[in-house]
């Protein structure tokens, strides 16, 4: 079995364009939460976002390009291109390009030959959900409505049939482009990958279970490099409503909002973003005198077989003991955990009691702390960037805050860290669970 490593970062989120802005923002235990801006909000009891802001699509992709991919592929995208530089496989033709000069060449880059070997898997929840929505949009204007949450039509002024025939007309890119696999593809088509390809659906987990079958797939010796990840693009009202119907969302309104572990926390706030890892194989790294973040050492992927909300801690636990035995690991061989922690009451609460089932005593001693406090919560995007940032807290020796944890709750009595703390950190483990109890658990060891 090889050693796998990853040697590129890339992310956009709520705290910056790219991840290295993230990533300040998350060490300043800055918030990227704000009020909801991108439809009319005041009937919806949900007002609060991790919205992206100033992102520029065009700094990847053509005016063309832009119309018809929904924003999940456009981030995943910049997300690659940001990671594969971080890496040192591919350049900018001629460093920052002017607005003029923007998207005149489809890759933009001068391609490394390396990549065409390269596999890309991406993770999203929810995948196109924002342009099949605008789709829905089109056909009510178009004298159709759609009457509730279970899609049944209801004709008001114009018949169905005839809405779909030559008087309705849809994108011919709407079905391409809002399938779950359309960012990995749309990734390997712009850099030129032409090895594995796979879109990932599984809820929340769908970012770290890429990152983990890309960790599999090079440790087993079928792929030398493989970018990895997870997009997410869901601040559409479908979304909102749909997650604010489930009880999921917070109904605070201001920027603290998400606060795990809180004992007044009420729910998740909904984010968009993307990041992506690129990972191979550690002798194709130092063969190329590649930057290394840290190794890949275990990845625990289960189900809990109980509930398709409500979460179970034994399943939750059960992911964590199968990272941590794949690397190796003793509950006191961990020094960081980095939590899921949506801040939602039974979220925060399971997990708690899945961390003291998986590591014992020393559960109360391992310093953990929640993203999600500032960026809210990206679905499929987390768990990806919640992995990036587990690479840096080792890469750094930096135990980023919780935020917004004033008043802990007493069924959540670990050891939360609230400020930015410098420490040693040499192993660390970073949860992602989700709908359906899926549960994907990545464990990291400094190289």
């Amino acid at each position: 079995m090889r050693k796998v490593v990853v040697t590129g970062i890339g992310a956009v989120t709520s705290l910056g364009n790219s991840f290295n802005e993230s990533w300040t923002s998350v060490k300043k235990g800055l918030s990227g939460i704000a009020p909801l801006t991108r439809f009319n909000v005041p009937p919806m009891k949900w007002k609060m976002s991790g919205e992206l802001k100033g992102f520029d699509a065009g700094l990847y992709l053509s005016e063309k390009e832009m119309t018809h991919l929904d924003p999940f592929v456009q981030y995943a995208v910049a997300a690659s291109f940001m990671a594969a530089e971080d890496a040192g496989l591919i350049q900018q033709k001629s460093g920052v390009r002017s607005q003029e000069s923007r998207v005149k060449d489809p890759k933009l880059r001068t391609l490394n030959s390396e990549l065409s070997s390269a596999g890309v898997i991406i993770g999203s929840s929810r995948g196109g959900i924002t342009t099949i929505e605008q789709a829905i949009i089109k056909q009510e204007n178009s004298g159709c409505r759609i009457q509730d949450a279970g899609f049944r039509i209801k004709t008001v002024e114009t018949p169905i049939s005839q809405l779909l025939t030559h008087n309705f007309h849809l994108s011919p890119y709407l079905m391409p482009s809002t399938s779950v696999n359309a960012a990995a593809s749309y990734v390997a088509q712009k850099i030129g990958i032409k090895g594995h390809c796979l879109g990932i659906s599984n809820a929340c987990s769908s970012g770290a279970n890429a990152i983990g079958e890309a960790y599999r797939l090079i440790k087993s010796g079928y792929a030398d490099m493989l970018f990895a990840g997870g997009s997410e693009a869901p601040l559409c009202r479908l979304c909102v409503e749909g997650y604010g119907a489930s009880g999921a969302l917070s109904k605070i309104n201001d920027v603290s909002a998400s606060r795990p572990f809180d004992k007044t926390r009420d729910g998740f706030v909904l984010a968009e973003g993307a990041s992506v890892l690129v990972i191979e194989d550690y002798e194709t790294a130092l063969k190329r005198d590649a930057k290394i973040y840290g190794e890949i050492i275990g990845y625990g992927n289960t189900t809990d077989a109980f509930h398709q909300t409500r979460p179970s801690a034994e399943g939750e636990a059960r992911a964590i003991r199968l990272a941590m035995e794949e690397g190796g690991l003793l509950p006191e061989g961990v020094d960081y955990i980095n939590a899921h922690a949506t801040s939602t009451p039974l979220g925060d609460k399971a997990e708690t009691e899945a961390i003291k089932l998986a590591f014992g005593k020393r559960a109360y001693e391992i310093p953990i702390s929640s993203v999600k406090s500032m960026t809210g919560h990206m679905l499929a995007a987390s768990g990806a960037f919640e992995a990036a940032v587990t690479l840096m807290s080792i890469y750094e020796g930096i135990i980023p805050p919780t935020i917004n944890l004033n008043t802990k709750d007493p069924e959540c009595d670990l050891n939360y860290i609230i400020e930015t703390g410098k420490t040693e950190i040499k192993t660390a483990v970073s949860n992602s669970f989700g709908f359906g109890g899926v549960n994907a658990v990545l464990a990291f060891r400094r190289v």
